[in-house]
């Protein structure tokens, strides 16, 4: 706003009257007061723009045309492409798997029901799937993965646009290993604690199983107990698809140290077995239990009968699982019955060497017959709850001519082989390489319990 520097003098009278003639009076007023209020030379500041109160008052209307200016550019700028990704359950349809991928696109779904290929995704879970989508959400590529059967390859199924439509191939390829560590402390039960370290059960299992002729997992496994683990996992186009096998492990428990690393005198793609750092073979002439890591609910020891509603020794152990679990033989030998027996149900008892023999009871299914040879680890039958059985599990007994004596204690006693001495330096070196990755390992749980 423009101002002018007003003086007062001899003549400030005609200096007002000029100013009411060339100014609102409102304003000329001030300035008149200014001039007249002060002898001498008085100076003050007016403003010289107009009242904003006496101004005219005016309203333009305009109507502003809608530009199409956002849509030149999305459709002359560079094309986006958006990824999610998933895994496929047992539940999904063409429909409801798209729509969870964020994908609306009635012509890929139709193509999923239609296609025999592409139906492979549909009603099968745990399979790794990817999708790529323009910004109108419609499909530029679908590809799923997973890796059927344990012989190192994984199957890739790709579904995309063609210029006559929908199509489909299905590939095979090599999986991949990569190296996992991980660790964790007992605060419940072996799962809960691999849970925490987010370790699959997979593997899990195979801890357990390495160890088991030394610890017994279902009766001595204590609070504060942990483990390390370093383990493979084996990936297809750098997606995890299942796990691979335990390259060493340690487990305290009670306060004694375990460890065992994987092993092979042929070569890393030969057969091998777990061995301790010293060199000792954990394959042990007998399993320490008939069946993978389960819950024992009664062990070698008395008890009160739930049938007999009397207090009796218990001459083995119970493994308590759902009907139709496989069960298997601890260690070679023949089978030397094969059928119903009393309060057993369905038995299978098998002769082992130094008259050494197996029951397992209760059984629900019965898959050899007697006679019959059968190696370590072979199946035998099923759990079930024939006989005297208050609910599904395996009554499994060892006995030593004839006498009951705890499984867990002859699997201990069980002779094993050690390494080989033309294999001994190979085996050192990486006893070595084992211990720095248990260490690396074992650090994690340190670091996160600072």
């Amino acid at each position: 706003m423009p101002y002018r520097l007003v003086t007062a003098a001899q003549n400030s009278i005609q200096w007002s009257r000029q100013l009411l003639e060339h100014y609102p009076k409102h304003v000329a007023a001030v300035l008149a007061s200014a001039l007249l209020g002060a002898g001498g030379a008085t100076y003050a500041l007016a403003a010289l723009a107009p009242d904003p109160a006496d101004l005219t008052v005016q309203e333009v209307l305009e109507v502003v045309q809608r530009t199409e200016q956002r849509t030149d550019l999305a459709s002359n700028g560079p094309a986006f492409t958006l990824f999610r990704s998933d895994i496929t359950r047992s539940t999904d349809t063409a429909d409801s798997l798209l729509r969870r991928l964020g994908v609306d696109d009635t012509a890929a779904a139709n193509f999923l029901r239609s296609d025999p290929v592409a139906r492979l995704l549909l009603g099968r879970s745990g399979r790794s799937i990817n999708a790529e989508t323009t910004e109108q959400n419609t499909l530029r590529k679908l590809t799923a993965r997973w890796s059927p059967d344990d012989d190192g390859q994984f199957k890739r199924l790709v579904v995309e646009p063609s210029p006559s439509g929908f199509v489909s191939r299905l590939e095979t390829a090599a999986l991949t290993a990569s190296t996992r560590l991980a660790s964790g402390t007992i605060q419940s039960s072996l799962f809960a604690a691999t849970d925490e370290a987010r370790v699959p059960d997979a593997i899990a299992i195979q801890v357990a199983e390495m160890f088991a002729g030394d610890i017994d997992f279902h009766r001595a496994l204590r609070k504060g107990d942990r483990f390390s683990v370093v383990y493979e996992t084996l990936e297809g186009d750098g997606e995890p698809l299942r796990s691979g096998r335990v390259l060493s492990a340690e487990f305290v428990n009670s306060g004694t140290s375990f460890q065992a690393m994987w092993f092979s005198e042929t070569g890393a793609t030969g057969k091998g077995g777990y061995y301790t750092l010293g060199g000792q073979s954990l394959r042990r002439a007998y399993l320490a239990s008939p069946m993978e890591f389960s819950r024992v609910t009664s062990g070698f020891k008395m008890r009160f009968h739930p049938i007999l509603q009397t207090w009796r020794a218990h001459l083995g152990v119970d493994y308590a699982a759902p009907t139709g679990t496989p069960v298997r033989s601890v260690g070679d030998g023949t089978v030397e019955f094969a059928g119903v027996q009393n309060g057993f149900g369905n038995v299978v008892m098998v002769k082992h060497r130094n008259q050494h023999t197996t029951v397992y009871a209760h059984l629900s299914r019965i898959s050899v017959r007697k006679g019959q040879n059968v190696s370590q680890g072979q199946n035998v039958g099923a759990v079930g709850a024939t006989g005297w059985a208050t609910g599904p599990h395996l009554h499994f007994e060892f006995r030593v001519n004839g006498q009951h004596h705890d499984p867990m204690t002859i699997a201990r006693q069980s002779e094993s082989v050690p390494v080989s001495a033309a294999a001994r330096p190979v085996f050192n070196q990486a006893a070595a390489k084992t211990r720095v990755a248990l260490a690396g390992a074992a650090s994690l749980q340190r670091g996160t319990a600072e």
